[in-house]
């Protein structure tokens, strides 16, 4: 499937993003990043804080690719661009949708879902994905590179 197929299917939907929407993302994936390693909160509310920076790393990557997530599971869907944007593998695709999972229920339904395997799996899998994200960035999409970073 392509892009052009989830646009068509409503899934996604066009966006022109600009290089201060790309910057604002960047700082937030570094705050998050960083807060996310505050050993003062419980592994649950770090565990959402990493997922968030995964997350808005898929974004920046949709974004420059020019879409946005529709309203119907947004967050699945950005996960899933993933393969489509960056051409992140399958495997990697499932183990970040398990995270969402796993962060549905620590935001939503128990209190001390995750434990300090998960959160460090998760803290080093969005790290990653920062990198990846940035690198493909740099290689496609140079003109949305902030020059402090490039």
């Amino acid at each position: 499937m392509t892009l052009a197929a989830w646009l068509k299917n409503e899934w996604i939907h066009e966006h022109q993003t600009s290089l201060q929407e790309v910057v604002h993302l960047l700082a937030l994936i570094d705050r998050d990043l960083r807060d996310c390693k505050n050993t003062d909160l419980s592994a649950d509310w770090r565990f959402n804080i990493a997922y968030n920076a995964a997350l808005q790393s898929a974004n920046l990557a949709l974004a420059v690719s020019g879409f946005r997530a529709g309203r119907e599971s947004p967050h699945y869907r950005v996960i899933q661009s993933l393969g489509l944007t960056v051409e992140l593998d399958s495997k990697s695709i499932a183990k970040f949708d398990a995270f969402r999972k796993k962060r549905n229920t620590s935001e939503y339904d128990r209190a001390g879902a995750v434990t300090e395997i998960e959160l460090e799996e998760l803290i080093s899998f969005a790290a990653d994905l920062q990198k990846r994200v940035f690198i493909w960035l740099k290689n496609n999409h140079p003109e949305f590179v902030p020059n402090d970073e490039g």
